[in-house]
């Protein structure tokens, strides 16, 4: 949908580097956008005013200090309030998100209650420059498991400002793994979720012939334009916003 800072149509750098990891795309991320502040603006400190309706308030954005690292469950345990124990048991997960009036469906996957968790507790508290890092894998499914622990994937998002900024992830290059991953999508497709991939024979085939070890990721450029130029609504730094009809 269309809101003040999501339009369906929007502008994105995307990058990919072979022999990589996701930790090499967060050092390569923290030096681009300091390159990017400090050579556009001439500084590593900004004014942003942050949150919405009563909520709204001004912080301090410091793009000099190391960007922040927490991983996707401790942040919940950290920002959410949620216990450990809890974030691994799916109906435990349910009944905190039901206790917390989070808006769910009964088609909704435990990896599915996590996100809409995150997003209602943990995202719009992310103000200075954090990766979240190690996504579950139902959330994640083109993404490298992590060896230590499967059940994760090697995954970050940045977040400045309460808002998204980037997605990036360790790409998978087994084509055995992905082909169940994107069977289990199609599962999840015909079940309601509209959000899940369907299968792509090309992709696996193309995996087949060989990936190296590939990191890639992408920006929001029209968020980082927002954030740095300390923009309202998304509507006001793309080129051409939608308009109402002439009535």
């Amino acid at each position: 949908g269309i809101s003040t800072d999501h339009n369906p149509e929007f502008t994105m750098v995307e990058f990919y580097t072979a022999y990589a990891d996701y930790n090499d795309l967060m050092d390569l991320t923290e030096k681009l956008f300091h390159y990017i502040c400090q050579s556009v603006f001439g500084k590593l400190i900004f004014e942003l005013t942050c949150g919405k309706d009563k909520a709204i308030r001004n912080e301090t954005i410091d793009f000099s200090k190391p960007f922040g690292r927490k991983t996707f469950k401790q942040s919940l345990v950290d920002i959410g309030g949620m216990a450990l124990e809890d974030i691994n048991e799916c109906q435990k997960s349910i009944s905190y998100a039901l206790k917390n009036k989070v808006a769910l469906e009964k088609k909704d996957s435990h990896a599915k209650v996590l996100g809409k968790l995150f997003d209602h507790f943990v995202e719009p508290n992310l103000i200075q420059p954090i990766y979240i890092t190690d996504y579950p894998l139902a959330l994640s499914p083109l993404s490298k498991k992590k060896e230590e622990d499967p059940s994760l994937v090697e995954r970050f998002e940045l977040f400045v400002g309460g808002k998204e900024i980037a997605n990036a992830y360790t790409e998978l290059n087994d084509p055995i793994d992905q082909k169940q991953r994107f069977e289990e999508q199609v599962c999840d497709r015909n079940e309601g979720d509209e959000e899940a991939h369907m299968m792509d024979l090309d992709f696996i085939r193309a995996l087949e012939y060989g990936l190296p070890p590939t990191a890639g990721e992408g920006i929001g450029v029209d968020r980082l334009v927002m954030l740095l130029t300390n923009s309202q609504s998304i509507r006001d730094v793309i080129l051409f916003p939608q308009l109402k009809k002439e009535s």
